[in-house]
């Protein structure tokens, strides 16, 4: 059976929002909370999340949600990039045993369970080396890479655009699926939480 790891990349400081972001309730959950949990609620086979900024914090509120399927990393280098992030999270699934890393920003809050599962269901039909998440023609997240390019993901660098610099490269490979509009619905500031409250009071009222 084939381990797919998904990496939520929770370690930013979110300068442009108010307070940590991660940690505003909503519903009655913190952000973090709300995407941790759909990533255990999904198959992957392990979540692994990983911190950096004010780590105890976020670690507090995750320890609600502690199961053998959550697995807590840190990335001591997270003021010089996402691609460190991303790094820390893919070597911690590569030595766990992961054949596919998939990548979720942990401000994707409002991800779906199913958005997650279809990415999965797609790499296990197609054995693509790069699956992701679309929505209208937009690519979102998560976005999952085989372990067959681990060496380049590994190799990823902030001056090269991270992992953009392997999706370029291997753009012929990529297997696209469509998911809900929150896969490309990441929160940066209070008016992108107020825009997607809204979209979800207008779909529960509907």
């Amino acid at each position: 059976m084939a381990k797919i790891a998904l990496i939520i990349l929770a370690a930013g400081k979110s300068t442009r929002f108010p307070g940590n972001k991660l940690l505003r309730k909503v519903d009655g959950e913190t952000m973090i909370e709300r995407v941790v949990s759909r990533g255990l609620k999904s198959n992957a086979d392990a979540v692994f999340v990983v911190l950096g900024h004010k780590p105890e914090e976020i670690e507090r509120v995750l320890r609600r949600l502690a199961t053998p399927k959550l697995r807590i990393v840190y990335n001591p280098e997270y003021e010089k990039g996402l691609s460190y992030s991303v790094k820390t999270g893919i070597k911690a699934a590569a030595e766990w045993g992961a054949e596919a890393f998939m990548i979720l920003p942990a401000d994707v809050a409002f991800i779906e369970v199913g958005d997650i599962d279809k990415v999965i269901e797609k790499y296990l039909e197609t054995g693509s080396n790069i699956v992701v998440a679309t929505h209208r023609g937009r690519h979102g997240h998560p976005i999952l890479f085989s372990r067959r390019l681990l060496g380049e993901l590994l190799e990823i660098r902030e001056e090269t655009y991270g992992l953009k610099s392997v999706v370029s490269a291997h753009r012929s490979e990529i297997a696209e699926v469509e998911g809900s509009e929150f896969t490309v619905k990441d929160i940066d500031t209070e008016e992108d939480l107020a825009e997607v409250l809204e979209k979800i009071r207008g779909l529960r009222g509907a």
